[in-house]
C-alpha cells in the first residue's frame, strides 16, 4: 500500500485541480472510514494511505516536491538532486518563509469553505432563511479535537522540544522548516484516537441556517465565521463563504437597484393615450400615464419600485419599457376600420407619421441625387 502512487490512491489525474482532489478524499475517506468497515484492517490501512497522499498533495509545496521527486522528496538524501527534506525548492522557500514570517502553520486553522447558493429575484427582494447542507470536517467529539485517544494526552515532541521547527545550516543561511518528526505539530500522539485516528476531526455532514438579507444581487458574498472546516487537533475552524447568484426572470431584469421590465402595449393605447398597470415584485401595481402618440421603444421610470438596496434603506427606480403590440385574429369590423384608418393615413400623406415619412423623404431625395 506504501509504494502506491498518491494520485492513484486518490483516484486523480496528476493534472487534477485543489477541488477535483478534495472531493475524490472526500469519497473515498468515508468509504474506506473504519467506522464503516469495522474489524476490517485492510479498510483502515486503506484510509490511512487515502489520508497521507491527501495530506501531500493539498499543500501545493508538498506536491510540488512530490511531482518532482515522489515520495523521496521526503526521505533524507533522497531524490533527484534533493537535499534534505525538499530539495532545493523547500530550501529557498524555507528561507523565504524565515525572512517574511509567513511559514506554513501545521497546526493553523482549518480551511475556509465555498458555498454557491441559487436565489430568484423575489428571493432577492425580500430576503430568506436559507438552509444549507454541508460536508465538512468537523471536530471529533471522543478526543476533543486533540487527536489523541480518550484518557491520553499528546506529549511534547523530544526532536523540536515542542517547538514544531528544527533548526538547520545551508551553507550561509540557517533556517528553520517543519520538524520531520511531528511535522510540525511540536507534538507527538503516541495513542491516536480511534475515531478520528489521530486527525482530530471525521467528515460530517452539516445544517446550517443562514439568513439572506434583502438587496443581495449576483455575486454577493456572505461570510459565516468560524463555520468552515475544523483545524487540525484543536486549532480553530475556518470560515464559510456563501455566494449568491441570481436566477434569471421571465419578466424583470437588473442592475444594481434598477429593475428593468418591457411591457407591451395596444396600437390604441399608444396613439390614443390612457394608464396601464405595472405589476411590481412586492405583489402591488404601480400606474403609468401614457401620453397620447407615445412611440415604441419609450421609457417610463417608477420611483422607488425596484429593488431594496442592500444593509441600506430606500428602493431603487422601476424602469418601464413600452412596446407596441401588432393586434392579431382581427375581427371583420376591426379590419374594417382598420382599412378606413389607412385610407385616411394615406390621403393625409403622412402627417400622422412624420419620423417614417421623414425617413422616406431622405430615401428618396438620395435616389434622386445619384440619379442626376
Amino acid at each position: 500500500m506504501a509504494d502506491i502512487d498518491y494520485y492513484e490512491l486518490l483516484e486523480c489525474e496528476r493534472t487534477a485541480d485543489d477541488g477535483t482532489l478534495k472531493a475524490s478524499y472526500r469519497r473515498l475517506a468515508m468509504q474506506w472510514h473504519p467506522d464503516r468497515n469495522p474489524g476490517d484492517a485492510a479498510a483502515e490501512q486503506r484510509f490511512k494511505a487515502i489520508s497521507e497522499a491527501y495530506d501531500c498533495l493539498k499543500d501545493p509545496q508538498k506536491r510540488a516536491a512530490y511531482d518532482r521527486y515522489g515520495k523521496a522528496a521526503f526521505e533524507q538524501g533522497g531524490g533527484a538532486g534533493a537535499q534534505g527534506f525538499g530539495g532545493f525548492g523547500d530550501i529557498f522557500s524555507d528561507i523565504f518563509e524565515q525572512f517574511t514570517g509567513r511559514g506554513r502553520q501545521p497546526t493553523g486553522r482549518g480551511q475556509d469553505l465555498r458555498y454557491d447558493l441559487e436565489m430568484t429575484l423575489e428571493e432577492c427582494f425580500n430576503g430568506k432563511e436559507a438552509t444549507l447542507e454541508i460536508e465538512v470536517a468537523v471536530a471529533c467529539e471522543p478526543c476533543g479535537g486533540s487527536g489523541a485517544k480518550p484518557g491520553t494526552s499528546a506529549k511534547a515532541c523530544t526532536t523540536c522540544h515542542g517547538q514544531g521547527k528544527v533548526g538547520m545550516r545551508q551553507g550561509l543561511f540557517m533556517v528553520e522548516r517543519s520538524c520531520p518528526s511531528c511535522h510540525g505539530a511540536g507534538r507527538i500522539i503516541a495513542n491516536p484516537c480511534d475515531t478520528c485516528h489521530g486527525q482530530g476531526r471525521v467528515e460530517r455532514q452539516k445544517t446550517l441556517s443562514v439568513k439572506v438579507p434583502a438587496g443581495v444581487d449576483e455575486g454577493t458574498r456572505i461570510r459565516m465565521a468560524g463555520e468552515g472546516e475544523a483545524g487540525q487537533r484543536g486549532a480553530g475552524p475556518g470560515d464559510l463563504y456563501i455566494f449568491v447568484h441570481l436566477k434569471p426572470h421571465p419578466i424583470f431584469k437588473r442592475e444594481g437597484t434598477t429593475l428593468f421590465a418591457p411591457m407591451p402595449v395596444s396600437v390604441t393605447t399608444m396613439a390614443l393615450g390612457g394608464e396601464i398597470a405595472v405589476p411590481g415584485l412586492d405583489k402591488t401595481q404601480a400606474s403609468i400615464k401614457v401620453p397620447a402618440g407615445t412611440q415604441t421603444g419609450k421609457q417610463f421610470r417608477v420611483r422607488g419600485r425596484g429593488m431594496p438596496a442592500l444593509n441600506g434603506t430606500g428602493f431603487g427606480d422601476l424602469v418601464v419599457q413600452l412596446d407596441v403590440e401588432t393586434p392579431v385574429k382581427l375581427t371583420r369590423r376591426q379590419k374594417e376600420l382598420l382599412e378606413e384608418f389607412q385610407a385616411i393615413e394615406t390621403e393625409q400623406d403622412g402627417k400622422n407619421t412624420p419620423a417614417a415619412s421623414g425617413l422616406f423623404g431622405k430615401i428618396k431625395a438620395m435616389f434622386s441625387e445619384a440619379a442626376e
